[in-house]
């Protein structure tokens, strides 16, 4: 995952590099098409798409790199709790 910003006026578009683990494509993702679930855990902290290719669902871990790109870039945040 790689962030790619491009200045168009005023405000800034941020594009997201992804690709996809089912065909393989390789794009580019505007903010609104990823959503990121932040849990207690590294195992519950991920991104996610559809390819635009092949209509897949895609989910990656997300570290703290990827969190704070995203996050930076507009991507809607789910906080995933935990029962207690």
């Amino acid at each position: 995952m790689s962030v790619m910003s491009g200045c168009a006026g005023p405000v800034e578009a941020v594009l997201f590099k992804a690709a996809c683990p089912e065909c393989r494509a390789r794009f580019e993702l505007a903010a609104g098409a990823l959503r990121l679930a932040i849990g207690g855990s590294r195992r519950t902290t991920f991104y996610s798409f559809t390819c635009p290719e092949c209509g897949d669902a895609v989910r990656k871990p997300a570290g703290e790199r990827i969190v704070e790109l995203l996050t930076r870039g507009g991507v809607r945040t789910l906080r995933l709790h935990t029962a207690r």
